[in-house]
């Protein structure tokens, strides 16, 4: 658990002055969950505690490009004006590649009246755990993540390739579970574990998965906030130590033909004001609460699977017999459900939203996953009855497509209210522009099997 989540100013000057830090990485997370900010000397980020970047820096997509008209001026204000960036002093981490003592630490964006910016992704999970808060309710979550390391790739027009081991081999079978596998790539581990420690973050096991080249990192339980902000600063964690040992380490959904893709699964569970788990009745046996909230996955996952499967590659990874769902069935320890409800104790018990990609945004996929399960407590949501045998013989009940899941997003009004209107609005147009640029480019596929014969 986070043991610096009440860290004041005072907390954090003492924290920079024992580390001897001459300077701040300022970062805020914008829609991709890329890091975005300013780097300051010490003495400027105590003297200001604070910077202002332009409020479309949060709100682009991931080519850079913005809308040219539209809705999204009615949120952004084209005149390009300033948000205002305070830095939350429990995120400070030190940055342990750095050549001189380099903190680092995330901010929040509020505007020049002291308002949140509310289609910033930290915003957003904000404004959902405090809607939890005020019932009384203190959602407790654990991310699965699963990631890719592939050979140094710097030509986007060639397929990815696993890396080569210590051995002098590459991966060319499927190693699920393998320590000696792991253990292929102990060099670099060895550095994300020491860079993990020395940034205080909570990861937990890391296993090989199923594809060539792919590992799982697990995170303990804890605070929503506080796992999106261990997630954003692990990928960025991981990106650099695999780049310091020739390879990419890489969160795409879908990085590889062939290969099963990568998720981020995350359990999630509520308890009360006293500790209990709220999903668990006195007596041990499953609550209402447990049953409305997978009733609120259900009902509301489609419309949010564009902040769950955020790009086009996303949905080349939900595919039947994939390892990956297809469906919003659920089941008490069954992987071929997308809403999964692990074997535990009463006071442990929990849920697995399996439909999440590795390639989206933490902040957003929490406060998505959490506001479908507030729903469905709020509205009293009842599930279907439990799928007890293989649900990948069932249909599709997920969108195919990028285009398809936003327009899921923009017809579901519940969501929006618990997100925010502005947000939606902001997100859905970036995607739109996203899913544009894509659509200009030719395939190999397509030319192969349609060049000649149509």
């Amino acid at each position: 658990m986070n043991t610096r989540k009440h860290f004041t100013f005072s907390d954090l000057e003492h924290w920079l002055n024992e580390r001897r830090v001459t300077e701040i990485e300022c970062l805020v997370p914008d829609l991709t969950g890329v890091a975005r900010g300013k780097i300051l000397p010490r003495q400027k980020f105590t003297e200001d505690r604070g910077m202002r970047l332009p409020e479309a820096v949060v709100a682009m997509g991931v080519t850079g490009e913005f809308p040219e008209e539209g809705p999204y001026y009615d949120v952004i204000n084209p005149t390009d004006r300033d948000m205002h960036l305070r830095p939350d002093p429990a995120t400070v981490r030190i940055v342990p590649w750095a050549t001189d003592p380099t903190a680092q630490v995330i901010h929040d964006c509020y505007d020049k009246d002291g308002k949140m910016v509310p289609f910033a992704p930290r915003s957003v999970l904000r404004r959902v755990c405090d809607l939890f808060d005020a019932e009384g309710w203190n959602p407790v979550v654990a991310p699965e993540l699963e990631f890719y390391l592939v050979a140094r790739n710097t030509d986007p027009d060639m397929p990815l390739k696993p890396p080569i081991g210590r051995s002098g081999r590459a991966e060319t079978s499927r190693q699920a579970y393998s320590i000696d596998a792991v253990n292929e790539f102990d060099p670099l581990f060895e550095d994300v574990y020491s860079y993990c420690e020395q940034m205080e973050l909570n990861v937990d096991t890391l296993i090989h998965e199923i594809g060539a080249g792919q590992m799982e990192i697990n995170f303990f339980h804890d605070h929503p906030l506080q796992l999106a902000d261990e997630v954003f600063f692990f990928k960025r964690t991981l990106r650099e130590a695999a780049m310091r040992h020739n390879m990419f380490a890489t969160f795409m959904a879908k990085p590889i033909a062939g290969e099963p893709g990568s998720a981020m699964h995350i359990h999630q569970s509520i308890v009360n004001k006293d500790g209990q788990n709220i999903f668990s009745n006195p007596d041990g046996t499953a609550s209402k609460e447990f049953y409305w909230y997978i009733g609120g996955l259900q009902k509301y996952i489609p419309a949010a699977m564009a902040l769950f499967a955020p790009y086009v590659n996303s949905y080349r990874r939900l595919s039947r017999f994939t390892a990956a769902p297809i469906n919003i069935q659920w089941g008490t320890d069954n992987r071929t459900v997308g809403i999964r409800s692990p074997v535990a104790s009463p006071a442990a018990r929990r849920i697995e939203n399996r439909v999440i990609g590795a390639d989206a945004n933490p902040y957003v996929a929490l406060a998505a996953t959490l506001a479908c399960g507030y729903l469905g407590m709020k509205n009293q949501i009842e599930p279907t009855p439990e799928c007890k045998g293989d649900a990948y013989l069932g249909d599709y009940q997920l969108p195919r497509s990028l285009g398809e899941a936003l327009e899921k997003l923009r017809s579901e009004k519940a969501l929006a209210e618990v997100l925010g209107e502005s947000f939606i609005t902001v997100y859905t147009e970036i995607k739109e522009i996203e899913y544009a640029e894509f659509m200009k480019v030719i395939s190999p596929w397509e030319r192969e099997h349609l060049l000649l014969h149509v």
